[in-house]
This record gives C-alpha cells, sequence and structure tokens, in this order.
C-alpha cells in the first residue's frame, strides 16, 4: 500500500510542485551553474541507484557523509535549501522511479561500511530507503551508525500507514533535522 502512495504522492507532487522546482532550478543556475547533485547510493539489497537533489554545497565539495563536510562548502542558496528542506524535492523523481520510498531509511554512501554492516545485520536493506523517517524527525544523522541502524530497523518494524502519514506530515512541519553539516566541520 506504502508504493501506492509512493507513486501517487511523487507522480502529482512533481507535477503540482514543477513550478517551484523550476523556479529553484533556475535561482540554483545563477548561484553556482550546477543545480543538481547527482551521487551514487546504497539503495534496496544494497543494490546502487543514483540519488538526486539540489545542489547545497560548491561542485567541487569532497564526496563524503554529509556530517563529515565542510560547512564553508555550503552556498547561500544551499543553507536555505536545506533550512526549508526543498533540497529534497528532486528525490520525487527517485520515489516515482522505485528507487527510494517517501518514508524510509536515509540511503548512505557506499563508503559508509559501519552505517551499512549495522544496517545489513539489522535487515535495514530489505525495504526502499526513503527521503524521510523516524530517525530524521529525531534529529539522528549518519554520524552515529549504531543508532541510526537501529532507529531505522524499530521504524521499519512498525511501519504502517498511519506512521507513512506521520513522518511525512511532520518533515513537512520542520521536525528534526536529520543529516547536516556540524559547524566550523573543516574536513575534506
Amino acid at each position: 500500500m506504502t508504493r501506492i502512495c509512493d507513486i501517487l504522492f511523487s507522480f502529482f507532487g512533481l507535477l503540482v510542485l514543477s513550478p517551484l522546482l523550476l523556479l529553484l532550478w533556475a535561482v540554483a543556475w545563477f548561484d553556482i551553474r550546477s543545480p543538481l547533485f547527482r551521487q551514487q547510493r546504497v539503495g534496496r539489497n544494497q543494490a546502487p541507484f543514483v540519488l538526486v537533489k539540489f545542489r547545497t554545497m560548491r561542485p567541487d565539495t569532497a564526496s563524503v557523509a554529509t556530517h563529515l563536510a565542510d560547512a564553508s562548502a555550503i552556498t547561500p542558496f544551499g543553507r536555505f535549501l536545506r533550512r526549508t528542506k526543498l533540497d529534497e524535492l528532486p528525490q520525487l523523481w527517485n520515489v516515482l522511479l522505485g528507487d527510494m520510498s517517501l518514508v524510509g531509511p536515509r540511503p548512505c554512501l557506499f563508503n559508509q561500511q559501519e552505517l551499512i554492516a549495522q544496517r545489513a545485520a539489522l535487515g535495514v536493506f530489505n525495504a526502499r530507503p526513503g527521503i524521510t523517517g523516524l530517525a530524521q524527525i529525531q534529529g539522528i544523522d549518519m554520524s552515529t551508525p549504531e543508532l541510526l541502524a537501529k532507529t531505522d530497523a524499530e521504524m521499519l518494524a512498525s511501519l504502517g500507514l498511519v506512521d507513512y502519514f506521520r513522518y511525512i506530515v511532520l518533515t513537512v512541519l520542520g521536525k528534526g533535522a536529520g543529516d547536516r553539516v556540524r559547524a566550523g566541520q573543516n574536513k575534506e
């Protein structure tokens, strides 16, 4: 049932939000000349897929987990996109394609071995990754792999339509921060 909701919401979301998506794309184009960010991520059954988001960091930023990224790499427009979570909107395309769900564990990078091992041990990869979920609304990010994997597994074990809609509504209302760049972080 959640897959049907994913298809309907992502299709109509892309359709209704297309003017906003085009506006954000145009502003990002003038900001950094590279509005979309594409990155290979770990998907369902650990299969690779290409995640699409609005770019929030300079194009030359190292490809690392968000909590390891250099905070100075975020552009001013990127800060706005992150704060409002509008950078996530292009992932509706990933949801429509079936690579992701609206609700599920956030997809990690292939170099996040500790998180991958923790999630594999708990069966988290049996589900599609999501745009939001329990960890995101609780502010748990990928800097705590064991806690994140445990929270993802707990969410998946009890995920029904009520929680599916609750996580979406709480995300839209701005609950939680999810993955974030740490202030003063200077790792490359």
